[in-house]
């Protein structure tokens, strides 16, 4: 299985495709065209974990066959960066994994995850310099849903909306100064509900390939549970990791990154298209790619703990605050 140190070597790269550029491969490097013939952009293989490719391309079985000889795998979005494939390299055949992650029916490790994350969305709120009557009246209140967990008594439910609440405190202080209204997943009301739903999706696909490394059954949930076709487990595993991309964007609003120009307005929901989405996606995963080694160490101490069947206490703890 892949070290920290082959790891920290590993390239996560987004080819966002323009008309007439084409993707190929060199001597063990993907290389990647413009119209004109003109190289792009190139890299090794070798040192490839994940590519996301965005826009249209023809995938031959050179492509394929190298993501599975080099162990990297694959994303395709299209234009206006909604998912639609991916070509997954990872572990095969760890069947003590899967009979420990079926047979798992308890509370515990979601309710762990939860109180992980509800404390990160208060470190980021924390290191606000101007802390107004309602931030930390809002403060206060994540603080005391926090304290709630872990709780034996609490069933999946109780749980799930703990963290309901403590996300709806959370992102009216997160956002609120720029015209915030709810979260809303997939429907695109807002600019940065739609940013959102990008961060989001490269975070879900970078924690989805990190914990095909260890041969999960992604579609096996701690805490969401399962239903057809969702990767209950990633959706688990990315928890504490949202709010990278939420302060990603925070620090993009107020640095007058966000050109609401750039947008497109089409059917009461908001798309960027192009050009003009590479900046953002390129802010947003250098967000993530801050924490790829904590990332890492995150799904790797899981693993560890998950297969020895540990104690809660031995589960990782991630943090964006340090």
């Amino acid at each position: 299985m892949l070290s920290l140190p082959d790891f920290k070597e590993k390239q996560i790269i987004v080819a966002l495709l323009s008309h007439g550029e084409k993707m190929s491969f060199k001597n063990d490097n993907i290389v990647i065209h413009d119209l004109d013939g003109t190289i792009k952009h190139q890299s090794t293989c070798y040192r490839l974990f994940t590519l996301f490719i965005v826009g249209h391309i023809t995938v031959t079985t050179g492509l394929l066959q190298r993501a599975k000889k080099f162990g990297f795998s694959i994303f395709f979005l299209s234009h206006s960066l909604s998912p639609y494939g991916n070509w997954l390299s990872g572990t095969q055949g760890n069947v003590i994994l899967r009979r420990k992650q079926y047979a798992y029916n308890d509370t515990s490790i979601a309710q762990h995850i939860v109180k992980n994350k509800i404390e990160q969305q208060i470190g980021i709120l924390n290191k606000r310099r101007d802390k107004s009557d309602k931030l930390i009246e809002a403060l206060i209140l994540l603080h005391d849903y926090s304290d709630r967990l872990p709780n034996k008594s609490f069933d999946f439910q109780m749980v799930l909306g703990i963290e309901g609440v403590a996300s709806r405190i959370y992102f009216e202080q997160m956002f609120g100064e720029i015209g915030w209204n709810s979260r809303k997943p997939r429907a695109k009301r807002d600019i940065v509900n739609l940013l959102l739903d990008i961060g989001y999706t490269l975070l879900f696909n970078l924690v989805d390939a990190m914990l095909n490394l260890y041969g999960f059954d992604t579609y096996q949930g701690v805490y969401h549970r399962e239903f057809y076709q969702r990767k209950s487990l990633v959706c688990d595993i990315v928890e504490p990791f949202r709010p990278i991309i939420d302060k990603t964007i925070y620090k993009a609003y107020r640095l007058g990154r966000i050109n609401e120009s750039d947008f497109d307005f089409i059917d009461d929901q908001y798309r960027i298209f192009g050009k003009k989405s590479q900046p953002y996606v390129s802010f947003l995963l250098n967000g993530l790619l801050d924490y790829k080694e904590d990332m890492f160490l995150y799904v790797q101490s899981y693993y560890r703990a998950f297969m020895r069947e540990k104690p809660i206490e031995y589960y990782p703890v991630f943090r964006i605050v340090k």
